[in-house]
């Protein structure tokens, strides 16, 4: 370890089980993993949880790194680039991954227990910050306490950032921005417009400094104002679409209607059959589930475009895991899916009064046969055809859990993630790196997807005051 420019990275546990390509994240600078490290790979590595699969993976990473490696070898380091997928990339400069081998020893204080592996880790750092005073020693760690108790002893500790979509959570797309009250008076004349059957687009001129999206709403301040729909942006020319009205006073989705811009945003792209993906992402009491389900039925029962709905969510338990639940997959899942079922009643009771209990009951056996709760746990392999699947609390997803469930769709499938990032029950995630947050920002530019951010609550006035308040 003599190169003196090069940071030396100690890479806590929590880090590889989180991510087992993070060594490869450090671009020219040194790894160091110790054998309390190791040791907590050893033994999460048995089990079917992702925690446990990404300890394998860590495992498999450094035993083919470390193969045919002499101990000499291993002593002065072992370049990365040998195992990297991008190895043979011009350019490409990585570190060396050490190891602990040989005893590390450094004094900590008296009330940290000596038996504990986090201080071992602590006490590796601080050896090697006085062997090596020329280099730049840091601990990488995502558990708060350990990096707090690092600061305590005088080592320097740093989270891992390079799993975070963004910096903030308040720089995420929204899918929407407001226009000038007097946008279509100033841009109209410039504007071409033409029909398709029912529909209306428009196309004007931008500069370079235009950042719409495909799929990004364009709202007037001005309740008459003009609100579309950005559908290309190439070659400094923007193609809008005049944004469909599913407000009250018009022909409304399985008796819902949109009660706010926001509300009436996500239904275009619901209810949209060339949009495959849609995220929406609000606080509670925004309508992201019932506006959801209102246009799954609109679109399996009525318009015959999906031949099955799909409801499943995030199972993140409070108590025991799904497994301990007696019944079919089905019967096991129900207990999740209150949310999806309380909009289920509003939405086959919207017609009040006119609808007899002989209606009702029809509705719920047509609806049972052509609605399907599924667990997460058995969709890996699976290809959905034709469905529309709706995806709750998808907060508390990973990305790579995300990435699993969206690659199971086949042709003519859409699916619809909801979400509120301000309640995630994971403990490995934050509002920065949930699997919601990685999908709204890596879909924003996609044709075939669309979000919205939904702020306004719909619920009841109490729900809303709470929101606000409480």
């Amino acid at each position: 370890m003599t190169n003196e420019h090069k940071r030396l990275f100690i890479l806590d546990t929590n880090v590889l089980m989180h991510d087992p390509m993070a060594m490869f994240n450090f671009e020219e600078h040194d790894i160091f993993v110790s054998m309390t490290v190791l040791e907590e790979l050893d033994a999460a590595k048995k089990g079917i949880s992702e925690v446990s699969r990404n300890a394998r993976e860590t495992n498999r990473l450094i035993d083919e790194i470390i193969s045919n490696a002499s101990f000499e070898e291993i002593k002065e380091g072992l370049p990365l680039e040998r195992i990297h997928p991008h190895s043979d990339k011009e350019g490409l400069h990585l570190g060396k991954l050490y190891f602990e081998t040989e005893p590390l020893i450094a004094e900590l204080p008296i009330s940290l227990p000596s038996h504990k592996a986090d201080n071992h880790i602590l006490q590796t750092g601080l050896a090697l910050k006085a062997n090596y005073p020329q280099r730049n020693v840091t601990l990488v760690t995502k558990d708060i306490n350990m990096r707090i108790k690092s600061s305590a002893v005088g080592l320097h500790s740093e989270d891992y950032y390079n799993d975070r979509v963004l910096e903030d959570v308040d720089l995420l797309y929204t899918g929407w921005e407001s226009l000038p009250e007097n946008f279509f008076e100033e841009h109209g004349k410039q504007m071409k417009s033409w029909q398709d059957g029912s529909r209306t687009f428009y196309e004007l001129e931008v500069d370079d400094t235009c950042n719409w999206h495909a799929n990004q709403c364009l709202i007037s301040e001005n309740e008459a104002g003009f609100n579309a729909i950005v559908r290309s942006v190439s070659n400094n020319k923007a193609v809008l679409e005049y944004m469909q009205d599913y407000g009250k006073g018009t022909q409304g989705i399985w008796g819902i209607h949109a009660r706010n811009a926001e509300q009436n945003m996500a239904l275009n792209f619901l209810m949209d059959p060339e949009i495959d993906f849609v995220s929406l992402l609000g606080i509670a009491g925004t309508g992201k589930t019932l506006l959801a389900l209102a246009a799954a039925l609109e679109q399996t029962l009525d318009l015959n475009i999906y031949n099955e709905i799909i409801m499943t969510r995030a199972t993140i338990p409070i108590g025991e895991d799904i497994g301990f639940l007696p019944g079919t997959e089905e019967e096991k899942m129900t207990p999740w899916m209150g949310a999806l079922m309380d909009n289920l009643e509003v939405l086959t009771n919207s017609d009040g009064a006119n609808t007899t209990e002989w209606e009702k009951e029809s509705t719920q056996q047509l609806l049972s046969k052509r609605i399907k709760i599924k667990s997460m746990n058995f969709m890996r392999g699976r290809t959905f055809q034709n469905k529309f699947i709706i995806l709750d609390e998808a907060q508390n997803l990973t990305s790579k859990q995300m990435k699993t469930l969206i690659t199971r769709a086949g042709a003519g499938t859409k699916i619809v993630c909801i979400g509120n990032i301000g309640q995630i029950d994971s403990p490995y995630l934050s509002e920065t790196t949930s699997g919601l947050t990685y999908v709204v920002d890596r879909f924003k530019n996609w044709d075939h997807g669309a979000h919205i951010t939904l702020q306004q609550g719909e619920r009841s006035r109490l729900s809303l005051f709470a929101s606000e308040t409480l």
